[in-house]
């Protein structure tokens, strides 16, 4: 088992930023990928950012790209979803996952977080 945990989110106004963590515990960091994932109100869970194991490669949703970077710390065991420029469609329950495998695809994630609220007002 993988333990995650999201911690930073909070309320911003359009054009501020906010910086995701996601603690990991269980299991050896560097055996996994990591994804943040969004969820709006009544929309379907998807794909915001993802990085491997390494750290050396990494993917993002085209409507974050520029605006967002994932990083992780292996040493921390912990990943990290920069976010800039927020705008008010970025609004959503933000969780980030673990798996050997997966990047982009929600459903193929082994281990989850319990999620943070994001709000960006206008």
């Amino acid at each position: 088992q993988v333990q995650l945990v999201e911690s930073g989110g909070g309320l911003v106004q359009a054009g501020g930023s906010l910086r995701l963590s996601c603690a990991a515990s269980g299991r050896t960091f560097t055996n996994y990928n990591m994804g943040w994932f969004r969820q709006a109100p009544g929309k379907e869970l998807e794909f915001v950012a993802a990085i491997t194991w390494s750290g050396t490669s990494t993917y993002y949703a085209d409507s974050v790209k520029g605006r967002f970077t994932i990083s992780r710390d292996n040493a921390k065991n912990t990943v990290y979803l920069q976010m800039n420029s927020l705008k008010p469609e970025d609004t959503a329950v933000y969780y980030c996952a673990a798996d050997r495998v997966a990047l982009r695809t929600p459903g193929a994630y082994a281990f989850w977080g319990q999620g943070t609220q994001v709000t960006v007002s206008s």
